[in-house]
């Protein structure tokens, strides 16, 4: 156990980190306000933020069916989270930075790395393969002056970190100083401490691909600020974004010398623009033990904006209240969910997963209320009301990490459905993909109306259903113009889809990211026409909700009864030869025939009747894990193991359930499985660790496995509890006999989201022996 003491110990000031015991010589009052500090907080409410391991997912995984199923050097094989530092759905996160540049699937920080090349404000969407954008990088030196990142980038040591949510801290020995840093939503301040009397240099580093950007040093204001262009990628790749991300740094003390630089060419002007690696350097002279504080506003509208943020989020230079102030807003997110085990490392995979869960989407205005136009050219809005968000991962996350926050945060969801229409409405066409506040084509799908359905069905209804409706129904029936969809806009291959009921393999959907990908698409348009359906219901929308619910058993359309899988289909109706059950086809995304099959998550009985019945769903469930073909690391199959709810051996959904909960996440920096996929994979382990899943989230029912925990607790809104409670006689007692909801019997395998909101107690009661419990099919969801 690692300790970090900022100043006056108290609660919330201790920061422990749970690498190794290590006890460092304290002062006997120091000592005993540590197990004063410890009591209190056992006896009271226990802080949270030691459990989060903001590494983890920085290494290459190491999980079992990562390595299996990755292929060569691919992506899949990183998580490719970083040690974030920021506040939950933040404009701005920190990290320090270990590799350079913007390039796509680049992280900034690799726990391989040991070269440290400067502290980085970043728009990196946690655990994805995309790309970082607007960011920028400030590196402290002592000694020489060095402007290329060959000659001033550092050894450092992983034990010489310490990572928090809210804080990071790392000493480089090579400069003889420590670097800390903790941030707001839109701000953050670092300070700078040295061990020897010497000259301390800070680079400030647009991180511009492009060799665009700019950066003044204003003397006067005692100011660096400056900006880094955003391009796009996926749709229209390199082309500008149509804003930039912003900054405004203010400096504690005065700077003695300063200028501007282009790779190793130092110039004595105090600006400088569109320069290869350019940036700008401030100069101090120091004396031992001295500390150098900085403010840093951050903002994608303009450098006024960044002020302005940093104005109102960071009034003063005290460090160490803006680190309590930090913890305290995670604190508090965090233990919206407490859970009771007696495994330490259980507590720090589930936290850390709760804190990936909470990075995104990405707040996009400043503090009053001015963002850029979404898909604009550096046009700017102005909120009426509310927030406006972007980096929406949404193929992968309207699965889980949507979902949880419809539960924990339902007045943030409602923000994000109202960007969502501010989006269609501004650009013309519900966007697919949100990303870098453009269109994209990255994935399939078209999952904002899966999500706006989800939150819709949910109760959630805070925005213009109307404009909504318009949007998401535009992009179900409409095609559009070429110029449009080449930039990313309407439903990939949708004249097909519409004609044969499914994506033929004549149609190799040229103009998108992922080309070809037929039967997948035909998939999830399937799932996407039910989650509109169920709108056009509600609202009265007749003929709309007959069109849609038709068309939400379009993939009948590919499932062919003679292998009893998904399969490419050809336009005059022949299946497409020959048939590899378990090999990437190109009609497959990111996967195989047999795991795709199972991506009818609003229809599960259908699927089953395709199949020949109950019992044969079972037996291609079994298959699949059997010859281990379930791969968690990709989200196409996250509802797989909960299907056995549908069969008459329900309790096989725990028992696959808890072997991936264990074999696929680990507490080390490699113990997360694939792209965490901006949090994604994470907010799976939340949701299945606590004993429920959303697999058709738009159905407001979450199917019920064994919960890891013997307590849990979710603070709803309205200071609503809901309690998940285990009774389990011995460790072999790992099989649902019975369940209470209230202290009534409850015999469903699965919960709806109406009886969770109210609040209550949901009890397992379990065995050793598989028991009779959920066989009886009127206890299953019905699907369509």
């Amino acid at each position: 156990m690692k300790i970090y003491f900022i100043k006056n110990t108290d609660c919330i000031s201790i920061i422990m980190i749970y690498k190794e015991i290590k006890f460092y010589k304290l002062k006997k009052s120091t000592l005993t306000s540590v197990i004063l500090c410890l009591a209190i907080s056992g006896a009271y409410a226990q802080n949270l933020l030691p459990y989060v391991q903001p590494l983890s997912g920085t290494a290459a995984s190491t999980t079992l069916t990562a390595l299996k199923h990755s292929e060569g050097g691919s992506s899949e094989k990183n998580a490719n989270t970083i040690p974030s530092v920021g506040l939950p759905f933040g404009m701005t996160q920190w990290t320090a930075q270990t590799q350079t540049g913007e390039a796509k699937c680049l992280p900034p920080y690799l726990y391989k790395s040991n070269k440290l090349s400067g502290f980085r404000a970043t728009h990196w969407i946690s655990g994805s393969c995309m790309q970082d954008y607007g960011s920028f990088t400030v590196m402290p030196i002592t000694g020489k002056l060095q402007t290329k990142e060959s000659a001033y980038a550092a050894n450092f040591s992983h034990q010489d970190e310490i990572s928090t949510p809210a804080f990071y801290q790392v000493k480089i020995p090579r400069y003889n100083l420590k670097t800390e840093m903790t941030a707001t939503l839109r701000s953050a301040m670092l300070q700078f401490t040295v061990a020897k009397t010497d000259s301390l240099y800070l680079l400030i580093m647009p991180n511009s691909d492009q060799n665009k950007g700019f950066i003044k040093v204003d003397q006067k204001r005692g100011e660096v600020y400056g900006y880094n262009p955003v391009h796009r990628i996926y749709q229209g790749w390199g082309k500008p974004a149509g804003f930039s991300g912003y900054f405004v740094i203010k400096i504690e003390k005065l700077f003695t010398t300063s200028g501007t630089f282009s790779n190793d060419q130092v110039l004595a002007k105090d600006m400088i623009s569109n320069k290869e690696n350019l940036g700008a350097y401030l100069g101090f002279k120091l004396k031992k033990g001295e500390v150098l504080r900085i403010k840093v506003g951050t903002s994608f509208t303009d450098i006024e904006g960044a002020r302005k943020n940093l104005a109102a989020e960071i009034s003063n230079w005290d460090f160490e209240t803006l680190v309590k102030k930090n913890s305290a807003v995670w604190q508090n997110s965090l233990s919206q969910i407490t859970i009771q085990s007696q495994k330490e490392k259980d507590k720090r995979i589930f936290y850390t997963a709760l804190y990936h869960s909470m990075q995104h989407p990405r707040l996009y205005n400043d503090i009053d209320g001015r963002y850029p136009r979404f898909a604009g050219n550096y046009e700017i809005e102005k909120l009426k009301n509310g927030n406006y968000y972007d980096d929406f991962s949404m193929w992968d996350i309207y699965r889980a990490q949507l979902p949880l926050m419809e539960i924990l945060k339902p007045n943030l969801v409602n923000n994000w459905i109202g960007s969502m229409v501010l989006k269609g409405t501004q650009g013309s066409w519900l966007p697919i993909f949100p990303c870098w506040n453009n269109y994209t084509a990255a994935m399939i799908g078209d999952h904002v109306t899966a999500f706006i359905s989800s939150a819709y069905t949910k109760g959630i209804k805070n925005y213009d259903i109307n404009e909504a409706y318009r949007l998401m129904r535009q992009n179900a029936f409409d095609i559009a113009n070429i110029a449009d969809y080449k930039n990313g806009m309407g439903r990939r291959a949708l004249p097909s889809y519409l004609k044969y009921g499914y994506i033929p393999m004549q149609d190799s959907v040229p103009d998108a990211f992922h080309k070809k990908e037929q039967v997948s698409r035909t998939l999830e348009y399937a799932y996407d026409d039910y989650a509109l359906a169920k709108i056009a219901k509600s609202l009265g929308k007749t003929e709309d909700y007959n069109i849609l619910l038709a068309r939400s058993k379009n993939y009948e359309n590919v499932f062919d009864p003679n292998v009893k899988m998904v399969r490419g289909r050809n336009a005059d109706g022949t299946w497409y030869q020959p048939f590899n059950a378990n090999v990437r086809e190109p009609y497959i995304t990111e996967g195989t025939p047999r795991q795709y099959t199972f991506y009818v998550p609003h229809d599960v009985p259908g699927l089953a009747t395709l199949m020949g019945g109950q019992f044969e769903l079972e037996k291609a469930l079994d298959s699949l894990f059997e010859k281990d073909e379930y791969w968690h690391g990709n989200e196409p199959g996250h509802q797989i193991p909960f299907m056995y709810n549908y069969t008459a051996s329900p309790w096989k959904a725990s028992k696959e359930v808890h072997r991936i909960l264990n074999e696929e996440y680990n507490d080390g920096p490699g113990g997360l499985s694939g792209n965490d996929d901006a949090g994604q994979m994470s907010a799976w382990y939340v949701f299945a660790s606590m004993g429920f899943y959303p697999v058709d989230p738009v159905s407001g029912e979450y199917l019920v496995v064994v919960p890891t925990f013997n307590n849990t607790k979710i603070k709803l809104n309205s200071n609503r509890i809901f309690e998940i409670v285990k009774h389990q006689k011995t460790a072999k007692s790992s099989y649902i006999k019975s369940m209470k909801l209230n202290g009534k019997p409850y015999l469903k395998t699965y919960i709806k989201h109406s009886d969770l909101m109210k609040g209550g107690k949901l009890e397992f009661f379990l065995k050793d022996q598989p028991s009779q419990w959920g066989k009886d099919v009127k206890n299953q969801p019905a699907g369509l």
